[in-house]
């Protein structure tokens, strides 16, 4: 295959090209704007491979998209570039419009018009993939509920409206155009190289900052948790395997309330680098959790159906919850310096130290 990656620098994107790199012969074309999120040295280990190239482009921008195709000939396209950050499309949604709506339109439009000239075979095993999430669909109000491909969507925040929009888009483009497409919605992911904004690395290194660990409400909040690299393997699975015009759910099997994921941590640490004795901050890292007020629309509980992708592909996670966090909070204390460049800024500048 070769296949354009989307977003390939921020924290999916990044695992799923090192996957591809690493135990595929695939060729990979990384097309990243280079937002805050995106960051090249999450690929260092494979960017000097013959099979990889990097786009600094922005998908809103339809020439350069239309350039980008052109030279590198795809098999396939893995639409992974989003703004993701709930907390941040809460407070400037334009982003999240601009980005997820209107540049996944670009991409399915220049996709279009590279798909409608490509001879007939590789038309026919040409493939679209749209990588989503469980937001979409909104909250699970019981206990033992899950989402199902068919669950009807019912998005409560910005962000999560911004990719059920996209995700709309997608189907009627192939229903509209006869686009070869396919959607996953994955649960929350977490594993190394994740942005320090998020619940899991935040907990990590404000811990080991022996700043307080702030948690919404009662942490009380259920998300199902997914390893990055296992859902990796799974959107490789799908784009390489999956049936045109079908969605698959990509879920870890973990369902954890926000409060044990922290506590969970909190334990980690204190085996792997526990407080000194006579620390004035806290005796254990679990001292430091506060708890603060919840965000607005905040959904209680998501929890993802994975069946289809099993049954189908053959598809299953390898990490446990416990497995997996024990691997994440062990990156982290042993790849200080790329998450302090990410905290300094450091990670923005290129080689020859200028912006970008």
């Amino acid at each position: 295959m070769r296949v354009i990656v989307t977003g390939g620098a921020g924290f999916i994107g990044s695992a799923v090209i090192r996957h591809l790199i690493e135990n595929t012969d695939t060729e990979v074309a990384n097309l990243d704007k280079l937002t805050y999120a995106g960051n090249l040295e999450s690929l260092a280990s494979v960017a000097a491979s013959p099979r990889y190239r990097f786009y600094q482009i922005d998908i809103c921008d339809a020439q350069a998209l239309d350039a980008a195709f052109s030279e590198f000939q795809p098999t396939a396209v893995m639409h992974l570039a989003a703004e993701s950050h709930v907390d941040r499309s809460i407070d400037g949604p334009s982003d999240f419009i601009q980005t997820n709506i209107v540049g996944t339109y670009n991409l399915l439009e220049a996709t279009r018009r590279y798909w409608n000239e490509l001879p007939s075979d590789a038309k026919l095993n040409f493939r679209f993939h749209h990588i989503s999430t469980d937001e979409v669909y909104g909250d699970l109000e019981g206990t033992t509920d899950l989402f199902t491909e068919s669950t009807p969507y019912s998005p409560s925040s910005p962000y999560s409206a911004s990719k059920a929009s996209s995700d709309h888009l997608v189907r009627a483009w192939q229903r509209t155009y006869g686009l070869p497409v396919l959607l996953t919605n994955c649960s929350n992911n977490y594993g190394p190289f994740h942005f320090p904004e998020k619940l899991v690395p935040h907990v990590i290194l404000n811990a080991l900052a022996g700043k307080p660990l702030p948690i919404y409400g009662d942490g009380s909040q259920i998300r199902d948790w997914l390893y990055v690299e296992d859902h990796a393997r799974a959107l490789v699975e799908v784009v390489s395997k999956g049936i045109i015009g079908e969605t698959y759910n990509i879920g870890g099997h973990n369902e954890k309330c926000n409060l044990e994921v922290v506590e969970g941590i909190c334990e980690l640490l204190d085996e792997l680098v526990p407080l000194a004795s006579n620390d004035e901050r806290a005796r254990t890292y679990k001292e430091l959790i506060t708890f603060v007020k919840d965000r607005p629309g905040h959904d209680r509980r998501y929890a993802i159906d994975a069946s289809k992708i099993q049954e189908v592909l053959g598809w299953v996670p390898q990490e446990t919850f416990e497995t997996g966090l024990r691997k994440t909070v062990k990156w982290y204390l042993q790849n200080d310096q790329w998450w302090q460049r990410v905290l300094n800024g450091d990670y923005r500048l290129d080689r020859l130290g200028t912006d970008i």
